[in-house]
């Protein structure tokens, strides 16, 4: 099974194909897996790494008896640990070690053993330092992170002065990072979908429509919902405005994130939203929310006045959909047309009732906001 022997700096390398049966001295070769890869994960792999439908089932299988040999010697070599990789083609699983003595125990399992100068733990005992370093200094850098292949912890920014600041705010041994520029400016990518949840501390509401302001973009959503200033995550934001009662509506910047133009439909398909043109009292409405997903009716009346316990709300629609906690803000689209933000009402989904939503283009109008089209 010890097809070949090569050299690298830090120590000597066994090479050994993970694509083959074990050696007899490691532990039994790894079972089948219970729960092959579907053919949707198959087909992907092979376009986005470029393989043939063979290499994929070998690169998983390689992959999954690589997690049991890594399980192991974790385990085996205690302290000395030093990390394990992949080679680019994972035929080979590469073992880390401080302790030379150990490369017989890395060896059996057939894997390669790297004599190295840091255990995994010095190398995350430096993230440690660095990520409770000075907001100022963390937030001038793009990324930092274990690098097991070069024995090192890796600091990026967009300048290889704002790196180092960064491992000289932290106090790290410099000997033990390296620092380089990068173009990387990672955010989030949260798709911002109507009916969709998202959360105030601990309380949750529903994304009614996405939205941008420039080039920020956000969604609108009920404004009992938040006041100006309140923090969400799932997407991460900010309230930049809110007017309850009087009124029930509120939009969210949310940067990073990704703006669309869908709603969430029955079954979790996706409505693609054309336009904001009110519909007519008597046609059929659907909402979506993050409580009762998809539900359906039909409107009432428009410009109708609630009285919450909270106060008095004028200028809503009225409709025979049903809702429930949870669903405030979400989206009411009547066929491929934004309605409005749902408000509150009587009733639920079990027994059925009536709920009011704040009519779109209003909020639209008062913070100047686009609403996301398909």
């Amino acid at each position: 099974m010890l097809s070949k022997r090569c050299a690298l700096v830090g120590g000597v390398i066994l090479a050994v194909s993970l694509a083959t049966p074990l050696s007899s001295a490691a532990a039994d070769p790894a079972p089948q897996s219970a729960s092959p890869a579907p053919p949707s994960m198959i087909d992907a792999l092979e376009r986005d790494l470029g393989l043939s439908e063979a290499q994929v089932v070998t690169r998983l299988a390689n992959e999954e008896r690589a997690v049991a040999v890594e399980s192991a010697l974790t385990a085996q070599l205690g302290a000395s640990f030093g990390g394990a990789w992949l080679n680019d083609d994972a035929s080979k699983l590469m073992v880390a070690t401080t302790d030379a003595n150990a490369a017989p125990t890395i060896e059996a399992q057939g894997a390669q053993p790297v004599v190295v100068k840091r255990t995994l733990a010095d190398l995350n005992a430096v993230m440690q330092k660095l990520d409770q370093a000075p907001r100022q200094a963390s937030a001038a850098a793009s990324l930092w992170y274990v690098d097991v292949k070069t024995n090192t912890v890796s600091v990026q920014a967009p300048t290889v002065e704002a790196a180092d600041a960064l491992a000289t705010a932290a106090g790290v041994d410099k000997s033990m990072i390296t620092v380089s520029a990068t173009a990387e400016r990672p955010m989030t990518f949260i798709d911002i979908v109507g009916g969709m949840p998202f959360y105030i501390g601990s309380s949750r509401c529903s994304v009614g429509f996405s939205v941008t302001r420039g080039s920020t973009p956000g969604f609108v959503t009920a404004g009992h919902c938040g006041r100006a200033g309140a923090r969400t995550t799932n997407p991460t934001g900010t309230f930049q405005g809110s007017s309850f009662p009087g009124n029930d509506y509120a939009w969210v910047a949310a940067p990073g994130n990704n703006a669309t133009p869908y709603v969430r439909g029955s079954g979790g398909s996706l409505v693609t939203v054309r336009g904001s043109t009110q519909a007519s009292v008597g046609s059929s409405i659907c909402r979506s929310g993050s409580t009762t997903g998809w539900r359906c009716g039909t409107i009432q009346q428009h410009n109708a006045t609630v009285t919450y316990p909270q106060g008095t709300v004028s200028g809503l629609t009225r409709t025979s959909a049903c809702a429930q906690p949870g669903d405030s803000g979400g989206s009411f689209i009547s066929g491929s047309q934004a309605q409005g933000v749902t408000s509150g009402g009587s009733g639920n989904c079990s027994v059925g009732g009536t709920t009011y939503h704040q009519p779109v283009n209003e909020i639209l109008s008062v913070y100047g906001l686009t609403l996301r089209t398909g």
